[in-house]
């Protein structure tokens, strides 16, 4: 059974957040311009994607290629690419610095302590994705408040870092639940990861993303090897001294 016969169950008011969700997007074409979409190709992210094409905005939308994606997720890319009509654009890591990293601390440097870890999100995420937002007044991600603990006060339109950085986050899904973007999926026949199918509703890097087990928490399969407090890295964290933390998506940029 695949993740649309598990999972598409659209919730009582979900008309009412498709439309919440669509006028958000026209907003943000109108008013929030430069904007982009940070996608990591996870199912949130191909139902935002799917939308702005559908509603012909010509928000562009970019990818985080951090060189240890899976090939299922590379596959999608391609496909998307090819299929779009708004274009997608993909950042790498710096090249030197990967090298480095992993001379000096290993291929599996990201097992060994939570600051390694993060020190290679950094360099192939947060790094990538500063350059990503360089001149955007905002930008838009598929944070839903349903994701995690964290996520529980995820607003439609986050300017609390918009002093800061310079731009707003935009989050058209925060009010959806997972059988509702499941329910978009189904209805209008949206291309999306085959990982999905084997019980990974959240999809990062290879090394740090695991199929979940019936009754496990949505994320557990993100850096399962964390405290649950440790679990982010470095996209969407509130209250980082790194100007970048505060303004960064969640998987779902390969987030």
């Amino acid at each position: 059974m695949g993740a649309v016969d598990l999972h598409a169950r659209a919730s009582a008011g979900f008309e009412a957040k498709l439309e919440e969700t669509s006028r958000l997007l026209i907003r943000a074409a109108a008013e929030f311009t430069p904007v982009t979409q940070a996608s990591s190709l996870g199912a949130e992210d191909v139902v935002i994607t799917h939308l702005i094409n559908r509603l012909e905005l010509g928000i562009p939308v970019f990818v985080l290629d951090t060189g240890m994606l899976h090939p299922q997720t590379l596959e999608l890319l391609r496909q998307t690419q090819a299929t779009s009509k708004t274009p997608v654009t993909v950042y790498h890591p710096v090249n030197e610095s990967v090298v480095q990293f992993v001379a000096r601390e290993g291929q599996e440097a990201m097992y060994r302590s939570v600051e390694l870890r993060k020190a290679c999100c950094h360099i192939r995420k947060v790094e990538p994705l500063e350059r990503a937002l360089r001149g955007q007044r905002a930008w838009i991600t598929g944070l839903r408040r349903e994701q995690s603990n964290a996520r529980a006060e995820v607003p439609l339109i986050d300017t609390s870092d918009e002093a800061q950085t310079g731009r707003a986050k935009l989050n058209p899904l925060a009010n959806w639940t997972w059988g509702d973007v499941w329910h978009y999926i189904q209805q209008n026949q949206v291309a999306y990861n085959p990982l999905h199918d084997e019980f990974y509703p959240s999809i990062g890097c290879a090394p740090c993303t695991r199929a979940i087990a019936l009754g496990e928490d949505f994320r557990a399969g993100r850096w399962w090897w964390e405290d649950e407090a440790a679990k982010e890295c470095g996209l969407h964290v509130k209250g980082d001294s790194s100007p970048l933390a505060t303004n960064l998506p969640k998987e779902g940029v390969a987030a």
